[in-house]
């Protein structure tokens, strides 16, 4: 058997991965397993050992890349803003994309910014937000990553809403409004069992944005 002819020879091998990206796979892989830890057991739960035992990395591979739990954590916030959300706006996106400008639009629009409050990343980022309160450390982290998150929540929203929608007089206005209403009221949902979709507050926000979005021009 020659070289060229081996059983690894050929276009379709795949060449060996490099050092980097090695550690960047296994750093994504203990963050996303720090954002589902938060989720499924909150903050108490998001142990080291957690969310290593989830990860499945060794002890050494968690420290070497977060050598304490706040460090761990407050990049899973990081996370929370640079990966998951990311997926979120590409998902919303491809919703709206035959949706042309217009009341139905707004409706709809609506309907997908409201859905994002009760994705993984908003309960992860709800956990932490909430420890924050009685730890100085972790609340002085997450200042820093709060902005961060606030830019990346905002940028979902103007894929939802579209340039057109984006480009009302109040639009600013009207999305921040919406998200400090949705997060507000979503956290009933932490212990509410009912189903979102069919909150009372959803009509409310929708003749809202109709209002503040089309009252000018019709003016």
């Amino acid at each position: 058997m020659t070289a060229d002819t081996g059983p690894l020879a050929g276009p379709d091998v795949c060449p060996p991965r490099t050092r980097s990206a090695r550690t960047a796979d296994s750093r994504a892989l203990i963050l996303d397993a720090a954002v589902a830890c938060l989720v499924e057991d909150g903050y108490a739960g998001a142990s080291t050992l957690a969310v290593q035992a989830r990860a499945g990395v060794s002890r050494g591979r968690l420290l070497h890349h977060f050598p304490s739990r706040a460090e761990l954590l407050v990049a899973a916030a990081g996370h929370v803003s640079t990966t998951l959300l990311a997926e979120v706006e590409t998902r919303a996106a491809a919703l709206m994309a035959d949706q042309p400008p217009g009341p139905e639009r707004v409706d709809r629009a609506i309907d997908l910014m409201w859905a994002t409050f009760h994705e993984p990343p908003f309960w992860a980022a709800m956990e932490l937000w909430t420890a924050a309160r009685t730890d100085p450390g972790l609340r002085a982290a997450l200042q820093v990553e709060e902005r961060g998150l606030r830019t990346a929540i905002r940028r979902v929203a103007d894929g939802i809403w579209g340039p057109e929608i984006a480009a009302a007089p109040l639009y600013a206005e009207l999305c921040e409004l919406l998200f400090t209403s949705m997060r507000g009221v979503a956290c009933v949902y932490a212990f509410a069992d009912r189903p979102a979709a069919t909150d009372p507050h959803l009509a409310l926000w929708k003749r809202l944005a109709a209002r503040m979005l089309f009252a000018h021009a019709e003016g």
